[in-house]
């Protein structure tokens, strides 16, 4: 292993709660009523994806420049109430301490990467972090992770990926990386991926 690639949403930070809520408060603004399994079909979806289910399953017929300005409006003024997930930004930094090169490869768009990251001091010189602006095709494309990976200089075989739903471990897998679930995540373990009971088990990796 050379390196880490890190989804955020859910897997570094605690924000689809917050995420879910944004949606549902812009939904009810528009008169519109959330379905109650809407988290289950949003995790991992990149916005214009979660845009066009909602075109569909729930009738918002907003332009969705409109729709994600107010998403992000009520989104934004959430941030400060964000935690990480337990035990992730203390792997991070102990990788950071082992030298262990490692990137962020969110489906979110550059505006809550930076406004997520922003809130635990995680934005540093030099870091490397791909967004869904920065990529043709979000997950489960490999794009994202390929791009991370090229950013670092490493080879994709020699990258793991870190994530918390099963669009993201599709991405890693089909980029060819090996891809652990953090504990918390509730999605069934695609084949090929593996689910980490504890980030110590990651941890173990480097620091062997």
């Amino acid at each position: 292993m050379q390196a880490i690639l890190w989804d955020m949403d859910g897997t570094l930070i605690d924000s689809e709660p917050l995420h879910e809520l944004a949606l549902m408060q812009a939904l009810e603004k528009l008169g519109h009523t959330a379905a109650p399994d809407l988290h289950d079909h949003v995790l991992g979806m990149s916005a214009e994806a979660v845009y066009g289910w909602l075109c569909r399953e729930v009738g918002l017929d907003m332009p969705f420049k409109q729709w994600i300005t107010m998403k992000y409006e009520l989104y934004m003024a959430g941030v400060e109430t964000l935690k990480p997930v337990p035990g992730a930004l203390e792997t991070w930094a102990a990788a950071d301490a082992a030298d262990v090169r490692q990137a962020v490869a969110s489906n979110s768009d550059r505006i809550v990467v930076n406004a997520n990251l922003g809130r635990f001091d995680m934005i540093t010189p030099g870091m490397v972090s791909v967004c869904r602006n920065d990529i043709r095709k979000g997950k489960p494309d490999p794009e994202i992770y390929l791009r991370a990976a090229w950013l670092l200089g490493v080879d994709p075989a020699d990258a793991v990926v870190v994530e918390d739903s099963g669009t993201g471990a599709a991405a890693g897998l089909a980029a060819g990386m090996q891809v652990y679930l953090v504990p918390t995540s509730e999605v069934a373990v695609p084949e090929g991926a593996t689910k980490l009971q504890d980030f110590a088990e990651l941890r173990a990796l480097f620091e062997s």
